[in-house]
């Protein structure tokens, strides 16, 4: 089984993570389901398309499965999904032995989000001096919420 541990922060900083960051990728993605025990979402992140499917949120971690398929697939099934697209900007900063991904909303709702993986719960994260209030578990700042 797919294991998704992160925690997640509000970004108080922009200008920082832009200097720091050593990648960034325009994303679009929708949700097919949005129901609290799964969600089920299509993204495309550049010229490449997935399928997740997430489950339930227990504390920072999730069920998570996540398939390539073909960006055709991707377009159409966009048309289908609940609620907006999102359109984001996800860049990613190292900092402290973990890649931070700080994602830009642009729409529906403009924010800024960074989140840190995990390899456990109990993992020791440093926080970078660019990130505020914590977020995790609230489901405000879930994705499929900003959809909503």
């Amino acid at each position: 089984m797919g294991k998704e541990i992160e925690r997640k922060f509000l970004v108080t900083d922009f200008d920082a993570v832009k200097t720091l960051a050593r990648d960034s990728v325009r994303i679009s993605q929708g949700y097919l389901s949005v129901a609290p025990e799964r969600t089920v979402r299509v993204r495309l992140r550049g010229n490449r398309a997935f399928l997740t499917i997430k489950g339930i949120t227990c504390g920072a971690s999730r069920a998570e499965y996540e398939y390539e398929i073909p960006e055709a697939d991707a377009r159409e099934l966009l048309g289908l999904c609940e609620g907006k697209i999102i359109d984001k900007t996800r860049y990613l900063v190292d900092f402290e032995g973990h890649t931070w991904e700080v994602d830009e909303f642009h729409s529906p709702r403009r924010l800024w989000v960074a989140e840190a993986e995990l390899n456990s719960e109990s993992e020791e994260l440093i926080l970078p001096p660019w990130v505020g209030q914590e977020v995790t578990g609230n489901p405000e700042y879930y994705n499929s919420s900003i959809a909503k």
